[in-house]
């Protein structure tokens, strides 16, 4: 936690979080620290469940000033949930804003205990774990060491830039990848940040009034405040977490939101690449280009180039919890391809292709084609097994239209085996926590 005191040195009095001054934030963080020791001094783990909220943000740095593993969980997780995954990893203590785990207001009330607070990090120690697929079935518990935080934040910040002004609205859940690299991107760089649960008014007021100047979001909280951004002061809206309708890229150029578009992933804290859309609109297809240190090649490419997407990076985590520890380059089970400029183009998740007669039917391409259609709120392609083809596309749809104009505008834009057999209609589709869809409940429901 060194950059919370070196800020605390040089900028006291600039704004940290919310409204708290660097001074404030560090002054805090020591009594909480000093408080929470007596409570988790033996325990190496410690689970961490709580919304995203400035005091969340204190009691993540106050553990991790205390050399904890904090694991964030997911504060969707059922019960048992909790349990099998903090049991897997040995830890007895689960600190949360819910009566049936240490309360966060109860820490707060206790006295501090006087204790020689060690402010600099080892780069090999972990600082957090995160659980991937947690709300899926079975999960890998991803550590993510200072060593890859470190080299995240300054490559981020030499594609990104840093301003002064610079306040990055946090609403994504700080339990998600997307949330919490956030906050070691604004520490590092002395900037502040607003945190808060996702509420659509408050998003739209702090944006129109240019309260904050950067936010990141997955498309499906985009969507559904597009119409409503009238006029805005961003310097940048990272958008990334899923499949990103073109339509919708065309809207943020129409009305000036200068859209980054970025890719990664949990085993690589966040970003692998990024680039400004309104720099260049000819690539608003791909996900950008590598950051500093992040290499990418493609494995086993067809004859147009598309293959595995393998990478490599000092961000990339050593392997995961009690498993092989990983050596080179990384698989990261999506599909696609490099042009000539070195942008990444990504098709799909390889789990999510769907093998039909021996073709490959990618579902993004399918659900971008249906993004441009107006009443087409949420969509979604998964395959079903079919005796004859192996399997077959199915269409998820959330809309008001009617199956004949749907299926009668994908029929005069797509081969005929990449056409879904069977339309679905739904009133909303599942997600997790982070707003993806959740394809595999979908599928399951076949």
């Amino acid at each position: 936690m060194e950059w919370l005191k070196i800020q605390y040195e040089q900028n006291p009095e600039a704004l940290c979080i919310n409204n708290w001054t660097f001074k404030e934030v560090y002054i805090k963080v020591i009594s909480l620290a000093r408080k929470l020791n007596r409570c988790v001094e033996q325990e190496p783990r410690i689970g961490l469940l709580m919304e995203n909220s400035p005091e969340s943000v204190l009691l993540l740095y106050a553990l991790l000033l205390l050399k904890k593993e904090v694991l964030m969980l997911n504060i969707r997780l059922t019960e048992k949930e909790i349990h099998d995954q903090t049991e897997k990893l040995n830890i007895k203590t689960v600190i949360s804003s819910k009566n049936q785990y240490l309360d966060f207001e109860d820490i707060t009330r206790l006295p501090e205990q006087e204790i020689e607070l060690d402010w600099e990090t080892d780069e090999e120690q972990i600082a957090v774990i995160m659980n991937t697929s947690a709300t899926t079935g079975s999960f890998k518990s991803v550590p993510i060491r200072w060593k890859q935080v470190y080299a995240h934040v300054k490559a981020s910040a030499q594609v990104l830039g840093v301003f002064k002004e610079d306040n990055w609205l946090v609403i994504l859940p700080i339990f998600h990848v997307s949330g919490l690299s956030i906050l070691f991107r604004s520490l590092y760089n002395g900037t502040r940040v607003t945190i808060c649960k996702y509420k659509k008014e408050l998003v739209l007021e702090l944006i129109k009034k240019g309260s904050v100047n950067m936010v990141s979001m997955v498309p499906t909280m985009l969507k559904d405040m597009i119409n409503d951004i009238q006029e805005n002061r961003l310097r940048m809206l990272l958008l990334g977490g899923e499949f990103i309708p073109q339509l919708l890229i065309y809207r943020c150029m129409e009305i000036g939101i200068p859209v980054y578009k970025t890719y990664g992933m949990t085993e690589t804290f966040s970003q692998s690449t990024t680039f400004n859309i309104l720099e260049f609109p000819e690539k608003i297809d791909s996900v950008g280009k590598p950051l500093p240190g992040v290499k990418i090649f493609i494995k086993n490419p067809d004859k147009d180039g598309i293959g595995e997407i393998w990478l490599k990076s000092p961000m990339l985590i050593n392997g995961y919890m009690g498993r092989k520890v990983i050596t080179g380059y990384f698989n990261t089970k999506d599909i696609g391809y490099l042009d000539k400029e070195g942008f990444l183009y990504i098709l799909n998740r390889r789990e999510d292709i769907i093998i039909s007669g021996g073709e490959n039917i990618y579902p993004k391409e399918i659900e971008d084609l249906l993004y441009q259609m107006q009443g087409i709120k949420e969509c979604a392609v998964v395959g079903q097994e079919d005796e004859r083809w192996g399997y077959i596309p199915v269409l998820y749809i959330v809309s008001e239209l009617p199956e004949e104009i749907v299926r009668n505008y994908l029929e005069g834009k797509l081969a005929g085996y990449k056409v879904p057999k069977k339309i679905l209609y739904r009133k909303e589709l599942p997600k997790n926590a982070s707003g993806k869809i959740v394809r595999k409940l979908l599928q399951e429901k076949l």
